[in-house]
């Protein structure tokens, strides 16, 4: 009957941490804390930058995109894992595995180019002060919004349908705590070379073209205010991308170690804690970066819940 149900089952085994027991209780009450603060720190990003009148500006209207897109990104990994850490069951199904590669992917993909964007956005406030209404208008903000998601739809569109068309000759034992590719490619029975030039090259668009575009726009920036004479003025333009600088170093940098790194060089738990690091924590510590060190976000805060305590 065991054999019947193994040869009539078409869905996937999710290794993850399954040889480790004890650290398996430790991750589901860790995970499920995480993910509780990361869907209400998002959520409260979201609607302060759509109560608050004074945080309709392109780069809170970017950060609640963010803010959306981590709590999504998020969403499309912890429950499953979370699942899969609370009994013996590891499985997922096939049409899961399949959604849950496509909508990590594309997330991951969008928050790379979202990241791009913001640093643009920081660039025109820092060097174009004068003309930052101009250059950043509504529609200018929609339309590289839009770009945004739809270029990490279509990425993802495409590396998930190539990955899932490779035979894998009945091996369903993924060696991770979700469907993704790099490990996904180990199960192919076939010469997977061709998917990792493809792989390769979506990251390289991806991933360094979007730190390319940060890099030249924080140059610029920084130019800029090292001509500031006064240090008053140099710390406030240091301030508004020191929080978008941050997450742009704890995202990018944990993504270009994972998918850059020889695997030669990594163990499979070191890689799998790395994904878990940008999978779960940094969407979880974005919010905390934002407002601990976000006046205008620390300041609406206040005037929402002085506003609800004084209409009661």
């Amino acid at each position: 009957m065991e054999q019947k149900n193994e040869s009539l089952f078409t869905g996937f085994i999710l290794l993850g941490f399954s040889d480790r027991l004890q650290l398996e209780l430790v991750l589901f009450v860790v995970l499920l804390i995480f993910y509780i603060f990361t869907l209400l720190g998002n959520t409260t990003i979201i609607a302060l930058s759509y109560l608050d009148p004074r945080l309709h500006t392109p780069m809170y209207f970017f950060l609640s995109n963010l803010s959306f897109l981590d709590m999504c990104y998020t969403t499309s990994i912890v429950p499953q894992f979370l699942f899969n850490l609370s009994g013996a069951d590891k499985s997922i199904s096939f049409g899961g595995c399949m959604v849950q590669m496509y909508m990590s992917l594309a997330l991951g993909g969008v928050e790379c180019l979202l990241l791009g964007v913001m640093a643009f956005d920081r660039y025109a406030a820092v060097c174009r002060p004068l003309h930052y209404t101009v250059i950043m208008h509504p529609g200018l903000c929609v339309l590289m919004a839009s770009a945004s998601w739809i270029t990490g739809f279509a990425n993802s569109l495409l590396q998930t349908e190539l990955v899932f068309l490779l035979p894998r000759c009945g091996r369903n034992k993924l060696d991770h705590f979700f469907c993704e590719v790099p490990p996904f490619l180990k199960l192919a029975c076939v010469d997977t070379t061709m998917n990792l030039y493809e792989t390769f090259f979506a990251s390289v668009i991806m991933l360094l073209i979007p730190v390319s575009l940060i890099m030249f726009s924080y140059g610029r920036i920084v130019r800029a205010v090292l001509r500031v004479k006064s240090t008053a003025g140099q710390r406030k333009a240091f301030g508004t991308c020191g929080s978008h600088l941050t997450v742009v170093s704890l995202f990018f940098g944990t993504a270009i170690y994972v998918y850059y790194q020889p695997s030669s060089n990594n163990s499979q738990d070191q890689d799998k804690f790395m994904s878990l690091f940008y999978t779960v924590i940094i969407p979880m510590t974005n919010p905390l970066i934002y407002t601990l060190r976000n006046r205008d976000v620390k300041g609406a805060m206040k005037r929402v819940l002085w506003k609800d305590s004084d209409s009661r």
